[in-house]
């Protein structure tokens, strides 16, 4: 089956990649452990329904498709793949330790470095992906590559093409109190996805609840990202994305200067425009710590 053989192919460029490794000088150990995939059909409902929750720009798979692809296709014929990047375990267990500079919390070095060398095995993850499919015969697009990408800035922040809408859709997990995504391996994770005309075998979703995985939202019982967060950026409303980004640029201000001679410059579009050089670190501290770092609470309890 084509799921088997993607996965296949993905676990062996996870184990032998070497954009999968951390910089010699820090040790060259994996970024990502093994991949998790999950498959959505092009003419699921949710796709539309991601305009009214994402933004009025979030493309449907369809719209992504014949914006890139010249052939006509039904949007029943179209795939969408997801796949979960989940952080190693010795990023995890480190990225546990924060750094503290005249009393500002930091994130741990390493984590900093493998979110910002992330980005490049990821997008070659997926350039190689949609490679493997039309050696086979089949076309593939990458959101996250294509022209049609942007980050969208309105007072709030969203973009045309959200992976964890992707992954929701193609049943890898849901949301959270903090925004992020949980997954069976946890929300210390990245996401990535494309669309493709291949046969993938559909994997349902559990639930369509947006927030099962989450146990905040199950039973009440947990706040711990809520704890964790330096810029009080969560609370039992939700995670403020204006918050969260303050801090995170006042993150980046510290840790680019510290890292630099390791940072890999990034080039995003963000309403449109091209960005360039800019270094990406993260903050992720509610990430780190909780109980759905590196598992689903709730199949786990």
């Amino acid at each position: 089956m084509l799921n088997e053989e993607l996965l296949s192919y993905l676990t062996e460029l996870f184990e032998n990649d070497d954009l999968n490794r951390l910089p010699k000088e820090l040790g060259g150990s994996k970024i990502f452990f093994k991949p998790l995939i999950g498959v959505a059909k092009g003419d699921d409902p949710i796709f539309l329904k991601y305009k009214e929750v994402v933004g009025p720009e979030h493309l449907t798979p369809l719209e992504l498709w014949n914006k890139s692809v010249k052939n006509p296709i039904k949007d029943s014929d179209l795939r969408i793949v997801s796949i979960v990047f989940p952080f190693d375990e010795i990023i995890r267990r480190k990225g546990q330790e924060p750094l503290i500079l005249k009393n500002f919390k930091l994130p741990a070095e390493i984590y900093s470095i493998a979110r910002n060398y992330a980005n490049d095995f990821i997008e070659d993850t997926l350039r190689k992906s949609a490679e493997f499919l039309k050696s086979k015969g089949y076309d593939a697009i990458v959101g996250v590559l294509s022209e049609e990408f942007s980050l969208i800035v309105k007072g709030n922040f969203y973009s045309t093409w959200s992976e964890r809408h992707m992954a929701f859709a193609a049943g890898l997990g849901t949301f959270s109190l903090h925004e992020g995504f949980i997954s069976e391996v946890g929300c210390n994770i990245r996401l990535g996805s494309f669309v493709t005309n291949a046969p993938f075998k559909i994997t349902p979703r559990r639930s369509d609840n947006p927030y099962g995985n989450c146990l905040y939202y199950h039973d009440g019982t947990c706040k711990k990202c809520i704890e964790k967060c330096p810029a009080n950026a969560i609370s039992e409303e939700g995670h403020d994305k204006i918050k969260c980004n303050n801090y995170r640029l006042k993150i980046s201000r510290r840790m680019v200067p510290r890292l630099k001679q390791y940072l890999k410059p990034y080039t995003r579009r963000i309403n449109w425009k091209m960005i360039e050089h800019s270094f990406p670190v993260g903050c992720a501290f509610c990430q780190f710590g909780v109980p759905c770092m590196d598992k689903n609470p709730i199949t786990t309890q």
